[in-house]
């Protein structure tokens, strides 16, 4: 039987080395991967996927040169207003994941603009992973669950795994079941830690913006390859 493919996580890395390849600015190489988002979107799509995570921006990022974050937000902006009527058209809902508190003001809202213009759509989720760190989001789900027992809510014996990820960004949502670096690095690089235990992975030293719709199925090609155990023996 072949493995299900219900979620698949992206971590898109290339773009400033793209661009310094070519001696081209670095916002050059994040304007040039966006293609390679939409095509990735694209690709989901016809996957059927019930859902796609990308690692658009992490908590850590924050750390970049002030002109980059700038420009990275002002891209962000144009992106989203740009695909909203192909998200409609695809029938994609989307969702952010991260601290949103961090966002300025005006990409913040471009952002709950599309997901309350995209939330009653039915078909795959895409979730985008701004300002996101998952030692962050592990840390906000202990507080939450803290949170319930001191309320009374809760008690402590009740605490098990499905409780714990339900206080996470993608509560109800499958892990990922294959993971796609890009990029050449062998590193999760703070994505997805809880979410990721038995996930697969594909690295491809493919930069982000020349990744395409076809190395995108070769990715696909090697997860059906692979035989899924879950920590199980399943054959002697």
């Amino acid at each position: 039987m072949a493995n299900e493919l219900r979620h698949v996580a992206i971590i898109m890395d290339g773009n400033g080395r793209w661009a310094k390849s070519r001696g081209l600015e670095r916002f050059l190489g994040h304007r040039k991967g966006t293609q390679a988002t939409i095509d990735a979107v694209e690709v989901g799509v016809n996957l059927n996927l019930e859902h796609m995570t990308l690692y658009v921006f992490s908590s850590e990022n924050w750390g970049r040169p002030s002109k980059e974050v700038e420009y990275l937000m002002g891209l962000l902006i144009e992106m989203v207003i740009k695909e909203i009527p192909d998200l409609m058209e695809k029938n994609v809902k989307l969702k952010v994941i991260g601290d949103m508190a961090r966002i300025p003001e005006k990409p913040r809202a471009k952002l709950q603009e599309a997901i309350d213009v995209t939330a009653n759509n039915t078909g795959m989720q895409l979730n985008l992973a701004i300002s996101y760190g998952a030692r962050q989001e592990i840390v906000g789900a202990v507080k939450s669950i803290a949170a319930q027992v001191a309320a009374g809510e809760l008690k402590v014996d009740e605490i098990d795994e499905t409780v714990f990820a339900n206080n996470l960004y993608l509560k109800g949502a499958p892990d990922p079941d294959l993971i796609i670096r890009t990029g050449g690095e062998f590193r999760l690089s703070n994505y997805l830690l809880w979410q990721a235990a038995y996930s697969e992975f594909y690295v491809t030293d493919t930069l982000w913006p020349d990744f395409t719709k076809e190395e995108f199925l070769k990715a696909v090609e090697f997860f059906k390859t692979r035989e899924r155990r879950f920590g199980k023996v399943l054959h002697e």
